[in-house]
């Protein structure tokens, strides 16, 4: 059954044209929105919420249809706890409760209850609200709390705690949580799965898997959308192209779909050609001849042309960054980290709170080495005393005497925010301003950009700007630190292209399970204070990790 029809949509912002006549079909099941930064994801959601209006075209829905939706910026009172959060998400039960209460109060009105058929009429609203209260899961409506709490790893006492005193993963998850509570027939999420770790995106994960309804998942996450959706909604140049199957199908079948029509245009463009061709001639002798019968052939090609059903050009790929990381060899023995320590003091000094015990890390020339776990474990915090920005409380830490490390920064520390994009990357590679706006190209930035102060840069394009500097850094050494999180899948793609070509050695953090499964040929596990190394990329560690799990008494 159809629930959802966009129908020859066009939508523009006051400056930017967004859709020209998208159509696409949504059904029960679990859709990927993709495509580029700026391409309109967000826009389509906001369009089947009815939070934005359609210019021309139809958005047809089903009347009877509940929508929900979790924006990509959760907004979540501070105060309340993880239990009202999710309680007040239940709007429909939460109004359906109301009514039946504003009823109860009518029952003890004289003029109901003494005239018999107000009476009968306020039992038959009161039975109507009772069959919905029950339709929606009102009885046990807190114990199922309870229940999707615990599912996205709360524990019992977790769940009375502020929301300010929750990570940001546990801000994303409970936010999850409070628009499926409320049991909507269409869940609408913005990129759910930012800021989660590998445990939490496998929370996610069985969530939308245990989802009962349509959902409608924004996500750059490749592995992701493999392990969830059914369907892929592609939003490029204006347009909405529907593919079966998961995030893998979609770039097989898109490929397929990219030859057979570049092959029918070429084919019938040739055609159209040799009747343009030949309506030409006939025209020419029908003239030169007096002749009708030559002028009303070449006129009759011509109306057959016009009639003719043509098919699209292939459109161009958008234009992606150019990432070139050349790299070099220097010392064999890249760095050496031996029984590293490190913990910091409670805030209010009672107390020493352990982060890394006892860990040992080599790394030799051209090693590829992912490093994993759950957010706070300690991660970045190894990086800071590699590039010795934190001391160690023991332990040594050695980096190779013709070794150059360059730095990506997940939260952006390395650019300075004050200054412009153009002074950022002359100053970084001390260029004239005619190549370092060359240069800013390469990274997708337009000639208006170059004044814009880096501090007023969206997530993505300081993501840009920082991969430009590590281009002109001359490192052999990458510390990366989540370098995709707000890169899209093309970006993704054309930096996972550029890391396999690197003549150097990567230490990379990453939740991007896609990312690790391509770059990576050993994984460092940082758990419990504790860190295990296991060879091969992601998923020869998840399925080691895995076997370990089963085996365990």
């Amino acid at each position: 059954m159809i629930k959802l029809h966009l129908d020859k949509v066009t939508f523009s912002y006051p400056t930017t044209p967004i859709f020209t006549a998208a159509s696409c079909e949504i059904q029960e099941g679990c859709y990927g929105v993709i495509g580029p930064n700026g391409s309109g994801k967000t826009t389509l959601l906001k369009l089947i919420l009815d939070a934005l209006k359609p210019d021309n075209g139809l958005i047809v829905r089903d009347q009877n249809i509940h929508i929900n939706y979790m924006p990509q910026e959760i907004q979540l009172d501070p105060q309340q706890t993880a239990f009202e959060t999710v309680r007040l998400g239940a709007q429909r039960i939460l109004a359906v409760e109301k009514r039946l209460s504003k009823l109860e109060e009518k029952f003890a009105d004289p003029l109901i209850y003494e005239n018999d058929k107000r009476l009968v009429r306020l039992l038959d609203q009161q039975e109507e609200l009772f069959e919905s209260y029950n339709t929606l899961g009102g009885p046990g409506f807190e114990g199922q709390i309870k229940t999707l709490l615990s599912s996205i790893g709360f524990d019992a006492h977790e769940m009375d705690l502020p929301v300010n005193n929750l990570s940001g993963g546990q801000k994303k998850l409970l936010s999850l949580a409070q628009v499926m509570i409320d049991r909507p027939d269409v869940l609408l999420l913005d990129e759910p799965d930012n800021h989660l770790d590998l445990d939490g995106k496998a929370m996610l994960e069985n969530l939308i898997a245990s989802f009962q309804g349509t959902v409608l998942i924004v996500s750059h996450d490749r592995y992701f959308l493999d392990m969830v959706v059914d369907q892929i909604l592609e939003v490029e140049h204006g347009k909405i192209s529907q593919f079966s199957g998961n995030y893998s199908e979609y770039m097989f079948e898109k490929h397929l779909r990219q030859q057979r029509q570049a092959t029918l245009f070429q084919a019938q463009q040739k055609e159209i050609s040799r009747l343009e061709q030949a309506a030409k001639r006939l025209l020419m002798w029908g003239k030169v001849y007096d002749n009708e019968k030559f002028s009303n052939r070449g006129k009759n090609i011509l109306n057959r042309l016009d009639r003719l059903e043509k098919i699209e050009k292939p459109q161009l790929e958008t234009e992606k960054i150019s990432i070139q990381l050349d790299g070099w060899r220097g010392s064999e023995k890249v760095l050496e980290v031996t029984d590293l320590s490190k913990g910091f003091p409670t805030p209010d000094g009672s107390s020493f709170v352990e982060i890394l015990d006892n860990l040992n890390l080599l790394l030799r020339y051209g090693d590829r080495v992912g490093v994993v776990g759950p957010n706070g474990s300690g991660k970045t915090i190894l990086v800071q005393m590699i590039l010795n920005k934190l001391q160690p409380d023991n332990g040594q830490i050695v980096l190779g005497p013709s070794i150059k490390p360059g730095y990506y920064a997940q939260e952006f520390e390395t650019l300075d925010p004050s200054l412009s994009l153009l002074d950022t990357i002359c100053k970084k590679g001390n260029f004239s301003e005619n190549r370092g706006v060359a240069y800013l190209k390469k990274f997708l930035f337009t000639y208006e950009q170059r004044d814009t102060p880096v501090r007023s840069l969206s997530g993505g394009e300081r993501a840009r700007l920082q991969i430009a500097l590590i281009t002109l850094s001359g490192a052999n050494f990458l510390i990366l630190d989540e370098p995709t999180n707000h890169l899209d899948i093309p970006s993704c793609e054309v930096l996972e292209d550029a890391l396999d070509e690197f003549n150097g050695t990567i230490l990379a953090i990453s939740h991007d399970r896609y990312f690790l499964d391509r770059i990576v040929g050993r994984v460092l596990e940082i758990e419990n204070h504790k860190a295990v190394e296991y060879l091969g990329n992601y998923s020869d560690f998840e399925n080691k990790r895995r076997s370990l799990k089963t085996k365990s008494p």
